[in-house]
């Protein structure tokens, strides 16, 4: 039940930005083993100089075209599978637009599921939903 929230420059192609969405949803479908139509996502267009990065963080060079990507998700996946995630996001990215592994920043925000989500017809999506949702497929 992954929520993304991705901030990225306006002057980037409306077709960068669909890239962008459609290779972090693929990039879960993967590594987090989230269902296909599992797709939240919100794209926050901004202006260049609402935008604050050090050119230079960690020995990471960063440019004009930095994206951030904040992911909220329920907690129980690995180290590892954090990692394969990330890897998965930035050469997926990379591999479809302009913008550079090196300005591809993912911030995860886990919390414990159940009570925290509400998808809809304001009801906390408990156990039973995600019963319902596995059998169905």
């Amino acid at each position: 039940m992954p929520f993304v929230r991705i901030s990225l420059p306006k002057k980037l192609s409306q077709e960068t930005k669909e890239n962008i969405s459609i290779s972090i949803h693929e990039s879960l479908i993967q590594e987090f083993n989230i269902p296909q139509d599992d797709y939240f996502h919100v794209i926050e267009e901004l202006e260049t100089s609402q935008i604050k990065f050090p050119k230079s963080y960690l020995g990471i060079t960063h440019s004009e075209n930095i994206i951030y990507v904040q992911i909220t998700a329920g907690q129980g996946r690995t180290k590892e599978q954090k990692t394969k995630l990330y890897a998965q996001i930035a050469t997926r990215i990379s591999n479809t637009t302009e913008i550079l592994k090196s300005d591809i920043i993912i911030i995860l925000l886990e919390n414990n599921g159940g009570e925290n989500w509400s998808f809809g017809n304001g009801e906390i999506q408990e156990q039973k939903h995600l019963k319902q949702l596995s059998n169905n497929q």
